[in-house]
């Protein structure tokens, strides 16, 4: 395992308007956890909800996945005190994160967004991005990743809607959206 931690140390980012981003990255880190890894993920801007993934995690040691958001969706126009508060406090606890060396994967859902609504600054990821220990893998998801970020990035994946049932109404189904 030594071996392999040493070849980690990439910076992935997952955007565009399409489905999919926080899948794939559940995807690397289920992955990372069956070659022995241990995996840390931290959600922005999503808390109280019935996520399936955070039931999935229950079932995994080496798998964590903590919230810093409250349960209604942040206004764009006039994010709420509280909202940029939480976000803080992620990317606060994802430095303290980083800095116990702990995880070989770090992923950092709906980081992109929360840059994107002003609840932390880009210099600040970067900030986050220039502490990162060597020989961790950092994911980074959400939509309109901004250009510094992309930058920054090994790996940018973005995933294009062609076509979505929410297009037509149909909300978000428990188990394939959430």
């Amino acid at each position: 395992m030594e071996k392999e931690k040493t070849e980690l140390g990439y910076i992935h980012v997952y955007t565009g308007d399409g489905k999919g981003k926080t899948t794939a990255a559940l995807g690397l880190a289920l992955r990372a956890v069956g070659h022995g890894m241990n995996v840390y993920m931290i959600q922005f801007m999503k808390g109280d909800i019935n996520y399936g993934e955070l039931k999935a995690a229950e079932a995994l040691t080496n798998l964590t996945i903590v919230q810093f958001g409250r349960a209604t969706f942040v206004d764009y126009e006039n994010p709420a005190e509280e909202d940029r508060e939480l976000a803080q406090s992620a990317l606060k606890h994802a430095l303290d994160v980083m800095g116990s060396g702990e995880p070989d994967v770090l992923v950092l859902d709906e980081l992109n967004v929360a840059v994107d609504f002003r609840l932390i600054s880009v210099e600040d990821v970067l900030g986050l991005l220039d502490a990162k220990p060597g020989d961790m893998e950092i994911v980074i998801t959400g939509r309109n990743a901004h250009e510094k970020i992309i930058a920054r990035a090994d790996y940018v994946t973005d995933m294009v809607k062609k076509k979505h049932p929410f297009d037509s109404g149909t909300l978000g189904r428990l188990g394939i959206e959430h």
